[in-house]
């Protein structure tokens, strides 16, 4: 049986996600609703996942509809994007680096000490499972309809 994941552990990333979101893409987004999913991703979503070590560990994945992660790439790079490109691309992984260093400063203010792994991405139907613990996602919505999902699933 997986480990409930506690607000402790989920505090940190949607503190560091808003901000981030906020002074490198100018999104102001706002924190929806979290709760228990399954880690199966559509065919049209584009995945940034991050793992965790030290006195927290586990994954993070950063997931967005395509037109999403265009978007975000579009005011990153200040052009704008049509297709998921190396730049696209780059550009939204550089986000899940920014938003998950964030998260580590925020950890250490609360004196725990984590370290995170390069950014992978995928893209397409995709499939994870893990026993450690559930999986948390918490929508960010910007813009009233456009959603950046982040999973989380840490334990301590």
């Amino acid at each position: 049986m997986a480990a409930t994941l506690s607000a402790d552990y989920i505090n940190p990333f949607l503190i560091a996600s808003t901000k981030v979101l906020k002074d490198m893409v100018m999104i102001d987004a706002k924190v929806g609703k979290p709760y228990v999913k399954e880690t199966n991703f559509k065919d049209d979503c584009l995945l940034i996942m991050l793992g965790v070590t030290g006195a927290v560990k586990g994954q993070a994945i950063l997931s967005f509809g395509v037109p999403v992660a265009l978007d975000i790439a579009s005011k990153m790079c200040m052009m704008p994007m049509t297709e998921l490109n190396e730049i696209a691309e780059s550009a939204v992984s550089e986000l899940g680096n920014m938003i998950l260093g964030n998260t580590a400063t925020v950890f250490s203010t609360k004196g725990i000490l984590i370290d995170i792994t390069p950014p992978m991405m995928c893209r397409g139907p995709v499939s994870f499972s893990n026993t450690y613990s559930t999986n948390i996602c918490v929508p960010l919505i910007y813009e009233e309809e456009k959603t950046i999902e982040i999973n989380i699933a840490m334990k301590g």
